[in-house]
């Protein structure tokens, strides 16, 4: 219906959203046009700044509007150790815990043959120069328990071995909470290699 064309084109744009499928974009969207004073304009105008604004900061790749990052800028967090994750949500989940105090490096996904994502695509190159440039002692490879994942991983880990730089990755297995019985078998096996000391 050409009086709903509008309409339909937001529901389509958001059901492109990652977790949002018709259905929800749908809802979400009659949802906004209920509050269109309370939520929907003031969510237009903060999109419209971000969309400006937003870029990546050009030391580490996360996302800010500044050109380099408040992390990256913050003398005290010239720890020596870089951690190496694979997109910014990474980046901000782990500084949601307050564990670590280094850098970061977001390397934008993980190497795919299947998708012509090679090194370069994810900027490897750049964090082996940051290594080599910026005092690096620890790099810690905070990827995902995937396949592309671990490839990425083994993958910096050649390219680093010839360096003095010490490597590690964060340790996998039985989440905080979880019971056994709930968890898939790789899970439980990467628990039990693992293990420490009680």
């Amino acid at each position: 219906m050409e009086e709903t064309r509008d309409i339909e084109a937001l529901i389509e744009l958001m059901a492109r959203l990652p977790g949002l499928g018709p259905r929800s974009a749908r809802r979400a969207v009659l949802a906004l046009l209920k509050k269109r004073g309370q939520l929907m304009a003031p969510l237009a105008q903060a999109m419209a700044t971000v969309a400006l604004n937003a870029r990546d900061c050009a030391v580490c790749g996360n996302i800010g509007t500044a050109d380099i990052c408040p992390i990256c800028a913050d003398p005290a967090r010239a720890t020596g150790e870089i951690c190496v994750v694979e997109d910014v949500a990474d980046l901000w989940a782990m500084e949601r815990t307050g564990a670590f105090k280094g850098r970061y490096h977001v390397l934008g996904g993980t190497l795919s043959a299947l998708d012509a994502v090679g090194p370069e695509e994810l900027g490897i190159p750049r964090l082996l120069r940051r290594v080599a440039e910026d005092g690096v002692g620890e790099v810690i490879l905070a990827l995902n328990a995937t396949v592309d994942g671990q490839t990425t991983a083994h993958y910096i880990a050649d390219a680093l071995a010839a360096t003095s730089v010490q490597l590690s990755s964060l340790a996998q297995g039985v989440p905080i909470g979880g019971e056994l019985d709930y968890l898939d078998d790789g899970t439980i096996g990467a628990a039990l290699r693992a293990r420490r000391r009680f």
